[in-house]
């Protein structure tokens, strides 16, 4: 299996001739793709990284909820950390108790608010409705939605039991869909109010080895730009967080690393710094959020590469993940 590093390397080598290091490609990649550097796909790259930003903004200090499904840790609990910093009473969904309280207890003692803690598979086809319900029922001001639970690991596809991999389809995708759905009647009483949906870079390219992840993050993207357009006369932002590496447990680092070598490294963002990112530029309406500049760099390039292309560079660089015996 060849090292993605390298395949990532010739990828900037097209763009970029003669770069003699990986920090020259990466600039030279900032000069010809970022927007306003002048480069000669300047007007292109506008189209696809640069998103219109807009007008509505809550004021830092509200007595309003947010709701983050899979908020107990990793970048859920990034995420309600900067929300806690601006003063929203939260909303925390998981399905172990243990880590919900955890989680309440520091944020309530840090930040002065107010965390109410729900348990509930999001997996499970009762558990949106039964949120909703309960919402509705406390008459939670509501402005903010932000849906984090999700599913990836080491074996994807061929190596799955299909009730894993519907297991992996219902959080990733489902979850999402249904609980913006459920909740939108209390988003639009509350608006302006903003729902945010977890992808990954993943999600903006074919991933032979992590065939069933990536297509699952790709249609949260694609759910969430529509979603978007739809909600625009309800006066509702819609935005998509598509992160690079982010090291919420040792797997991860140490996936990372043996997949993408010092190049994962400088694509890696640490959950507290993509939790702030994550929330301000929610609030800024900002529709797909990439936290780091080289991440951001590198969604721009596989979103302008035919699909073909990525497909095969990631098989080269991962194989077809495994085969079923």
């Amino acid at each position: 299996m060849k090292n993605i590093s390298i395949l990532l390397f010739i990828v900037f080598s097209i763009t970029s001739v003669n770069a003699q290091t990986a920090t020259d490609n990466a600039s030279i990649l900032a000069n010809i793709f970022l927007p306003g550097a002048g480069g000669p796909w300047d007007k292109k790259i506008q189209e696809f990284m640069i998103e219109p930003e807009t007008s509505k903004k809550s004021p830092e200090n509200t007595s309003a909820y947010a709701l983050v499904a899979g908020g107990s840790k990793g970048i859920g609990f990034a995420i309600a950390e900067a929300l806690a910093k601006r003063k929203y009473n939260l909303i925390l969904i998981a399905r172990n108790w243990d880590t919900l309280n955890i989680a309440k207890n520091k944020l309530e003692s840090a930040y002065g608010v107010h965390v109410e803690l729900l348990s509930y598979d999001l997996s499970k086809e009762e558990s949106a409705t039964r949120i909703a319900k309960w919402c509705s029922d406390k008459n939670i001001p509501l402005k903010m939605l932000f849906n984090v639970a999700g599913l990836g690991g080491d074996e994807d596809y061929l190596e799955l039991s299909l009730d894993s991999v519907r297991y992996m389809v219902r959080l990733n995708v489902e979850s999402a869909m249904a609980l913006s759905l459920t909740l939108l009647p209390l988003l639009e009483k509350n608006a302006p109010s903003y729902i945010l949906n977890v992808a990954s870079m993943a999600g903006l390219g074919p991933i032979p080895a992590k065939n069933v992840y990536s297509a699952t993050k790709a249609a949260v993207v694609s759910f969430s730009y529509s979603l978007r357009y739809q909600l625009k006369g309800k006066n509702i932002s819609v935005s998509c967080l598509a992160p690079g590496p982010v090291y919420t447990k040792p797997s991860i680092k140490a996936n990372t690393k043996k997949q993408l070598g010092w190049f994962g490294d400088q694509l890696s963002v640490s959950p507290k710094k993509v939790g702030e990112i994550c929330v301000r530029k929610t609030l800024k309406g900002r529709m797909l959020i990439v936290p780091g500049t080289l991440a951001r760099i590198m969604s721009g390039v596989l979103r302008i590469l035919p699909r073909r292309w990525v497909t095969y560079i990631y098989y080269q660089a991962g194989g077809s993940g495994g085969s079923k015996k």
